[in-house]
């Protein structure tokens, strides 16, 4: 599994941006997937998941109702629609897989992919 996240870019505040998350040469079925961000001199943040079982999504408080995490129907592709973005969000973003996994904890995920630049500047 070599994963990729992609889209990211120039916002302004209050925006909307939507991320992909996908592998070469395979599928996303199977998997739990975990988008997590990280901002010049912090830590990684998770900021939510959606399951492999029932793609079940939950988020991180800091972006419930704001972002939401999707899966296409063929499980090749898993999103991150941003939305209503804020001064406070820009960072380097990144998807991570678990296989069968269900949280999405940081030391579950088994690979992660090369993250995307979100930049939100007026």
């Amino acid at each position: 599994v070599q994963l990729q996240a992609y889209g990211g870019g120039l916002v302004q505040p209050g925006g909307s941006l939507r991320l992909s998350c996908t592998s070469s040469g395979s599928t996303l079925d199977g998997y739990a997937i975990g988008w997590f961000r990280q901002a010049p001199e912090k830590e990684r943040e998770g900021l939510g998941c959606i399951s492999s079982v029932d793609d079940y999504t939950y988020y991180a408080d800091s972006v419930q109702g704001r972002f939401t995490i999707s899966r296409d129907k063929a499980k090749t592709t898993v999103y991150l629609h941003l939305n209503s973005l804020k001064p406070e969000d820009p960072a380097v973003y990144y998807c991570a897989a678990d296989f069968l996994g269900t949280d999405c904890y940081e030391y579950d995920m088994d690979y992660w992919g090369k993250g995307t630049l979100v930049t939100v500047s007026s």
